[in-house]
């Protein structure tokens, strides 16, 4: 990262590592209790409780490789480019580009949207969330 690190770019950094080692109290930490996180048009969900239900999904066991390309920070918005890989429980893996946008109150994340395409033509990101 070539600009200065703020404390709320920390944070998704924070954020990012929890899901790189299985951390869930990591995770948690990072957020308020009103959490809502959009994955359009796979999910939406809102609160800790139902985040932590799906910071592990049953489609894609073990941890991810997560890679941190950008952040960028404007006002309470923080926004993560980056790519994932993940194995498929029914085969097969996901391979993606990413790009979080992070909302802020007080220094947690209180909104999460994340947009994510396969690299390779296919379905990969929808089995991992449809299954």
């Amino acid at each position: 990262m070539t600009s200065a690190m703020t404390a709320r770019k920390r944070v998704v950094e924070r954020y990012i590592d929890g899901f790189r080692t299985g951390d869930h109290e990591q995770i948690l930490s990072c957020l308020t209790d009103d959490v809502v996180w959009e994955m359009p048009p796979y999910f939406e969900l809102s609160g800790t409780a139902a985040f932590d239900d799906a910071i592990e999904n049953e489609a894609t066991p073990g941890l991810p490789d997560l890679q941190l390309n950008r952040l960028v920070e404007e006002g309470d918005v923080v926004v993560a480019e980056g790519a994932v890989q993940a194995e498929l429980k029914a085969g097969g893996r996901i391979d993606a580009l990413f790009c979080d946008v992070f909302h802020f109150r007080n220094d947690k994340i209180c909104r999460l949207v994340t947009y994510q395409v396969d690299r390779e033509p296919g379905d990969a990101t929808r089995r991992a969330f449809e299954a």
